[in-house]
């Protein structure tokens, strides 16, 4: 009785283990599947990365070619327009206009291109420094002579207050492209009969650039997509120009490559403070040199 007992046990087990091998085998079946199944999709992924890869190189090259030769012509177009302001005196009022819009679409134009290549820098090969001994007062004054006549079609005064000379060692056209930015957002946002104060501060520690206006002001939650890329904000110009949202970006992006920081203060409704802060180590002198601590 007992022998027919483990001969039943044995009977039972051996079909217990005829069925997990049985269940084992399915299931590894099934895990080849599966595995053929995802290494199928892997290799359409790469595939997919590769074509993605590849457009976006093309886009890029694209992007880089139509800036490129955009950017020559819209040169042209606003130093023409720069040459004809100095003799426009023998113009009508309606003239004078559109001889303004025309400058003012110039600079539109141009500001975008320029955004464009800069963008195309950016994502392709990042920003290279160059580095040198430049008057940074001399350079401010240089950037709002040159939106000057922008700022009195809108009849918006520019000030600037600086320190005299101040030397500092920076890349003249990165640190000059931060600066145009600020000063033409604070032009293109401003109503008529508004003032921008443009401030070169040598602090003990810091450099600074402050571009303030009177315009609408920042909201709170504007603030939070500020300086991201091609994020456009509630507040319009004020004149009809155009606004990608793209400027801000690159402008804090070429600001911190540089090692630099780029901060707003604004109040909704009291107008913005943009400040460029250089750090000490830009500083090479001038007539009264700050200490650092």
């Amino acid at each position: 009785m007992l022998q027919v007992l483990i001969n039943g046990l044995l009977i039972v087990a051996v079909g217990v283990l005829f069925l997990i091998l049985v269940k084992m085998k399915k299931q590894a079946r099934i895990l080849r599947l599966q595995g053929r199944t995802i290494r199928k999709h892997v290799l359409e992924l790469e595939a997919q990365n590769l074509q993605l890869d590849k457009l976006n190189h093309e886009k890029l090259q694209l992007i880089g070619l139509v800036s490129h030769d955009l950017k020559g012509p819209f040169n042209r177009i606003f130093a023409l327009v720069q040459l004809i302001h100095l003799s426009k005196t023998n113009f009508t009022e309606e003239q004078k206009e559109y001889l303004g819009k025309i400058h003012q679409i110039s600079v539109d134009g141009l500001g975008m291109v320029r955004n464009l290549l800069d963008s195309r820098k950016i994502g392709e090969k990042g920003i290279e420094l160059d580095e040198a001994e430049l008057n940074v007062s001399a350079l401010v004054s240089a950037l709002v002579k040159q939106y000057q006549p922008i700022a009195s079609e809108k009849k918006i005064e520019i000030t600037i207050e600086t320190p005299g000379a101040l030397l500092i060692r920076a890349d003249k056209n990165h640190l000059s492209r931060i600066i145009e930015n600020l000063i033409s957002n604070s032009v293109k946002f401003s109503a008529e009969n508004k003032t921008v104060n443009i401030r070169v501060l040598c602090h003990e520690k810091t450099i600074e650039v402050a571009v303030q206006d009177q315009g609408p002001g920042i909201s709170a939650a504007d603030r939070q997509k500020l300086f991201q890329r091609f994020q456009t904000l509630t507040a319009k110009p004020t004149g009809g120009e155009t606004s990608s949202g793209h400027g801000l970006f690159i402008a804090k992006t070429i600001a911190e490559k540089m090692g630099a920081d780029l901060l707003c203060e604004s109040i909704e409704g009291a107008g913005s403070t943009f400040k460029l802060i250089l750090p000490f180590r830009f500083f090479i002198g001038k007539n009264n040199p700050p200490s650092p601590r």
